[in-house]
């Protein structure tokens, strides 16, 4: 059995690879970040209001 040494680099080398492995990613991201906008999610209708009773809040120094 012979072994065989490739010395010729393929057409992408490192820095291709990882260039486009970026570019699907931002990709992939940018379309995910558009379809959650075109979500709508349901807002509350009124306000929302606590009273809050001054014998129960502390002053803290």
């Amino acid at each position: 059995m012979q072994f065989y040494k490739k010395t010729r680099s393929g057409p992408l080398t490192g820095l291709g690879k990882i260039l486009i492995k970026l570019i699907l990613l931002s990709i992939v991201l940018f379309i995910g970040i558009i379809l959650i906008d075109k979500i709508d999610f349901p807002a509350p209708n009124k306000k929302i209001e606590k009273i809050i009773p001054n014998e129960n809040l502390r002053i803290v120094k």
